[in-house]
């Protein structure tokens, strides 16, 4: 399993435009093979920082996603109501 953690700062006037768009990308995300969770996260005491974090079966199954209608289309969108954003950091679990 790959886990990804891609943290937002958006624009104080965009957060609820921001929700909205990504509530489509969490919907079908979710629907993908090869998808275990995808979710949007709000900071605690900052509601302008928001995090997805995901987790995928392999990495052919993020390179898919990465290429899907509805992530090339939204996550542009995304960005332009950030005011900065930190790259998906990729992570797998330790184990013990």
């Amino acid at each position: 399993m790959i886990k990804i953690v891609a943290v937002m700062k958006i624009k104080a006037e965009c957060v609820d435009t921001f929700k909205a768009l990504a509530r489509e990308l969490v919907e079908k995300s979710r629907a993908e093979e090869g998808n275990i969770s995808y979710s949007l996260n709000e900071r605690i005491g900052d509601p302008a920082t928001l995090a997805f974090i995901e987790v995928w079966r392999d990495q052919a199954a993020i390179d898919t996603h990465n290429a899907t209608e509805h992530f090339t289309r939204i996550l542009p969108k995304l960005g332009e109501l950030c005011e900065s954003a930190q790259p998906g950091n990729l992570f797998t679990e330790v184990e013990f």
